[in-house]
């Protein structure tokens, strides 16, 4: 099995693969001319942020059997055409659910406690200590929407903190357990005085956190956006913020994360939201430890092991295993 990888990876992906008799072309500079040219040599395809999979370039991958994503979401490849055409897809949300639940409680536990500004004022002579008293979080109600992988992760640790954990998913039932209740968006709705979600970019989620829903909480929230940008735009965190439903917004991720790139009205809002003392900002990076970089790979060796392999191509050489990569 001949595997094209396209974006930048974690070397160790190379040995892995090889160890398990893959061989690996790795390309984290192709462009997407030449990607279109050269898919169809390959049976597998290993990509991350980079590289948009749609049907121009499934055209041209005539033999894939396989696209693997170093990472959870898929909002960058057509599902629905490569679904149609029999090609396996993976990702790797088990390899960095760690990484996204710790940084969402390290988000969380910085906003409701004010560091971020108190260790600014330290530092420029300031010492003000009741302007800095704290929130605690244990005893909060804390609403998940989104109970996969990095759902289950962030409901461990915050159920720790002595904290009701609800979660909603609309896709799964039946999973309450030690740290969660199984819940409606209602529930959640009524209850949450804390909001995290870990759910991915569809259509259907787009924009879904808009001003009507979050007027719709009947707590004033501190919420936490670890998933993706676009699902809760800057017009409705600012709206939110200004009305005061919410008391403080955790974002590792953004509705444009290129911000040379801001509409005028998406800059006007993302002004607002970075002057102000109740955002704390990280750059899309709560899955990006060092251990995930490694972990996502072995998570993807894993999976692609498991893949059912193809027939040898016609005059196709056996490679041995220490002479691949």
């Amino acid at each position: 099995m001949r595997i094209l990888i396209v974006d930048k990876m974690h070397p160790s992906l190379l040995p892995m693969l090889a160890e398990h008799g893959f061989v690996a072309d790795y390309r984290p500079e192709i462009g997407r001319t030449e990607l279109l040219g050269i898919i169809g040599n390959y049976d597998g395809l290993v990509i991350r942020s980079k590289t948009t999979v749609d049907e121009p370039l499934l055209q041209q991958a005539g033999p894939l059997q396989f696209i693997a994503r170093a990472g959870a979401g898929l909002d960058q490849i057509d599902v629905e055409a490569v679904t149609k055409r029999g090609i396996r897809l993976l990702n790797a949300p088990e390899g960095n659910r760690d990484a996204v639940a710790e940084h969402a409680l390290g988000m969380l536990l910085a906003l409701m406690n004010h560091l971020p500004r108190a260790d600014r004022q330290v530092r420029s002579g300031t010492w003000n200590r009741e302007g800095n008293r704290g929130t605690e979080l244990k005893g909060k109600t804390v609403g998940i929407v989104g109970y996969g992988n990095t759902g289950r992760e962030f409901a461990r640790r915050v159920a720790a903190f002595g904290c009701p954990v609800l979660a909603y998913d609309k896709y799964l039932t039946g999973f309450s357990d030690t740290y969660v209740q199984e819940s409606t968006l209602e529930e959640i709705l009524e209850k949450a005085q804390v909001v995290s979600l870990h759910i991915p970019l569809t259509p259907e989620t787009n924009g879904w956190f808009d001003a009507d829903l979050f007027a719709a909480f009947r707590h004033d929230v501190f919420f936490v956006n670890t998933s993706r940008g676009e699902i809760a735009p800057f017009a409705a965190l600012r709206a939110a913020l200004e009305s005061g439903k919410i008391l403080g917004a955790c974002l590792d991720v953004l509705e444009n994360e290129k911000l040379d790139t801001l509409s005028p009205a998406q800059k006007a809002d993302f002004d607002y939201l970075a002057q102000s003392d109740k955002v704390l900002f990280s750059p899309h990076v709560a899955g990006w430890t060092h251990e995930s970089y490694v972990k996502i790979n072995e998570t993807l060796v894993r999976k692609i092991k498991g893949l059912p392999q193809p027939p040898p191509k016609e005059g196709a050489l056996k490679i041995p295993s220490s002479e691949q990569g």
